[in-house]
């Protein structure tokens, strides 16, 4: 495999380059991550594929009595959602799947960690994690058990003067009813109908829910990813599978009642893969931190909070420190066609990053 100097703008752009190229669906991850423990060894971190298949990079800086006394972890995934976009830099933009959700944050995190000079009694690790795009998470939660830090950083798109301070929660729903044939000339309809119908009452609890709430953070959002109806001659049915965005402070309790209660005969309504909505605190030291970063670059630091959902809400909650979310890129191309990365937003990225770190204390 090819190895990059980091230290030069040009080895920071190509290693972000190769790691864009090397696919890496979900559960797919192995190449990406062998190729980034090869690049954080020659860029001078402790690097492994831990057992969950993350890929993990460490350096640290005991202080004068030989002890490490803050740990600051720096959360990437390696994982993308499915789509071929050919890789191309042209025009300044790097063009490709998974360059901005979210390889150019994880690039970012490898680079300014292995330039910065660590304040003495710093240990940081820098972790490309698995399944990040699945329901599962599978390396956050892994992660999590492993590691106990003073600060965290997620590596997702925020701008390079954005800082990413809270993420919606999720809730999938799948849903199914079944009923016996019937001609479709007797009233009172077949599964779709009723499918529909209780899509309907949904909707209904949905704008009800909402109506008090003009900021879309605190709104309950849904999405229908999948939807489909078919018969065996004997039976029809209707299979729907929602997600739902959930704001902070949900009850969870009360909308699990009422998707019993709005359940009737035939119908089976399974919930699953619940993540509660995090935000976080624009005045914690590692917020103000990267305020101070982006001020003296020159910019004025805009906070943001997200309606989609990242490893954030599943560590935040356990590690219980400081925390946001931190990357270049701009996330409305987040899973679209047109998926690229400014270069200049992932050098200035870079910059912001080596001084939270070098500062960090």
């Amino acid at each position: 495999m090819n190895s990059f100097l980091l230290n030069t703008d040009e080895g920071a752009i190509n290693f972000l380059q190769r790691l864009v190229e090397i696919p890496s669906l979900s559960g797919e991850e192995t190449a990406v991550a062998n190729f980034l423990v090869q690049q954080m060894k020659q860029s001078g971190f402790t690097a492994y594929v831990d057992t969950a298949g993350n890929a993990v990079g460490e350096r640290s800086c005991p202080d004068a009595a030989g002890q490490i006394t803050q740990e600051i972890v720096l959360l990437g995934h390696m994982d993308t959602v499915p789509g071929n976009i050919p890789v191309r830099l042209d025009d300044g933009k790097l063009y490709g799947r998974g360059a901005v959700d979210a390889k150019g944050s994880l690039a970012a995190f490898v680079v300014a960690a292995a330039r910065a000079q660590l304040p003495p009694g710093s240990r940081l690790a820098v972790v490309g994690a698995v399944e990040e795009e699945a329901a599962t998470s599978k390396g956050a939660r892994h992660v999590v058990e492993h590691f106990q830090p003073d600060y965290c950083i997620i590596g997702e798109p925020s701008g390079w003067q954005g800082i990413t301070l809270g993420y919606k929660g999720r809730l999938l729903l799948d849903y199914c009813h079944a009923q016996p044939m019937q001609h479709t000339a007797v009233p009172g309809g077949g599964a779709a109908e009723v499918g529909i119908a209780w899509y309907n009452q949904l909707m209904s609890y949905v704008e009800q829910f909402n109506a008090d709430k003009p900021r879309l953070f605190d709104q309950l959002l849904p999405s229908i990813r999948h939807m489909q109806t078919n018969s065996n001659g004997l039976e029809n049915r209707i299979e729907l599978k929602l997600g739902l965005r959930l704001p902070p402070n949900f009850d969870m309790a009360a909308f699990e009642q009422w998707l019993v209660e709005s359940s009737g005969e035939g119908t089976a309504v399974r919930s699953h893969s619940y993540e509660p909505a995090i935000q976080t605190s624009r005045t914690s030291p590692l917020a103000k931190a990267f305020n101070r970063a982006i001020r003296q670059a020159g910019a004025q630091p805009t906070y943001k909070v997200k309606t989609g959902t990242s490893d954030m809400n599943v560590v935040a909650p356990i590690w219980g420190c400081p925390i946001v979310a931190y990357g270049p890129g701009d996330s409305a191309l987040d899973h679209t066609p047109n998926e690229h990365l400014v270069i200049t937003d992932y050098l200035q990225a870079i910059e912001i990053l080596q001084t939270v770190l070098t500062n960090l204390s």
